[in-house]
């Protein structure tokens, strides 16, 4: 088997062409070979720019190209689910971004075409490879800070403009679909469990409708995890995790810098970060190691980082959290 996977991209969004493939294109088994566009001169374009070898003007016909091994699926939210399962019927394993799907009906039929096609399929949460992540999870595993038992979340930024596809509704805009899921899928992650019971309170934009401000408590088997996501607050991120003995707080728990190392704060007591203790984890690009971890997947030689099984629990807890603000009490989560 060659030693690198040939990568297709379908759609020239911009966290593919600003982000996503400038650090694909870094790693050793990821050949970002085409992209496509419903435009054609759009995809040129952007080939060009990025020293992409091939373009096409159809998503339909980059599908068609024998020698394209994955494709990477940025594409709104809305048509994560029809793409990727094209995607799979053409015989293409897929990496796509999340939330790969709106509900976990979607999910079960993507699991249904994975097993029938063959090929390999995961959500990109980025975050789940990256060292410093995976950092946390030993030492919590290690008992370093005692017995884990509460998780606190924070992610917002600000966005008003009603053409953005984050603020749409119809395509699977709001704070819980495009930033919430992260402290969701980060604390599922390190507890190694999946939540009880969520209850959240939820607050809609009065013009576009979506949940821009949204704060949520997830019930643990080993205890608790509380976050807030919001797309009208200034931007900010953080993610702290409280054990017996020690709590762990991430500088930059989400948009991990490319550029320079990432800081982890171990501290005991109530004296601040200015008194905590300070791991620094290497420079390192999270999206160069997704793109190698899933192209290892594709090689035989590792598992999706982020299988369809566990976009299914995550998907189940987010559509837990919105019957919870409809409700107004505990939803648990169905799979």
């Amino acid at each position: 088997m060659a030693k690198e996977v040939k990568w297709g991209v379908i759609s020239t969004a911009n966290i593919g062409i600003q982000k996503v493939l400038p650090a694909m294109q870094l790693g050793e088994l990821t050949n970002i070979t085409a992209i496509a566009s419903r435009n054609l001169e759009k995809a040129k374009e952007t080939a060009e720019k990025l020293g992409i070898p091939r373009y096409y003007g159809s998503y339909e016909e980059l599908l068609e190209d024998d020698e394209i091994d994955a494709i990477y699926n940025p594409l709104p939210n809305h048509l994560h689910v029809p793409w990727t399962i094209k995607c799979m019927e053409a015989g293409k394993h897929v990496l796509c971004e999340k939330p790969i799907a709106l509900t976990t009906g979607e999910v079960r039929k993507l699991i249904e075409v994975r097993d029938k096609t063959g090929v390999k399929a995961g959500e990109a949460f980025m975050v789940r490879t990256h060292p410093q992540w995976l950092r946390i999870l030993e030492m919590i595993k290690k008992g370093e800070i005692g017995e884990l038992r509460a998780i606190q979340g924070f992610f917002s930024y600000f966005n008003r403009d009603p053409k953005n596809i984050r603020n749409i509704l119809e395509v699977g805009g709001g704070s819980i679909w495009d930033i919430g899921c992260y402290p969701v899928t980060t604390s599922r992650f390190v507890f190694g469990e999946e939540p009880r019971r969520v209850i959240s309170v939820i607050e809609r934009d009065p013009e576009m409708k979506i949940d821009r401000l949204a704060s949520v408590i997830m019930d643990f088997p080993s205890g608790q995890a509380t976050f807030t996501s919001s797309t009208q607050l200034v931007r900010y991120q953080k993610m702290i995790f409280f054990g017996t003995e020690r709590r762990i707080e991430i500088e930059i728990p989400f948009n991990a810098p490319p550029d320079r190392p990432c800081r982890i704060y171990i501290d005991d007591d109530i004296q601040g970060l200015e008194q905590a203790k300070v791991m620094e984890i290497p420079t390192c690009d999270q999206y160069t190691i997704q793109g190698e971890e899933f192209s290892k997947a594709v090689l035989g030689e590792g598992d999706v980082p982020v299988p369809l099984e566990d976009a299914l629990k995550n998907t189940a807890v987010l559509s837990a959290i919105f019957r919870s603000a409809e409700s107004n009490s505990w939803e648990t989560p169905e799979i």
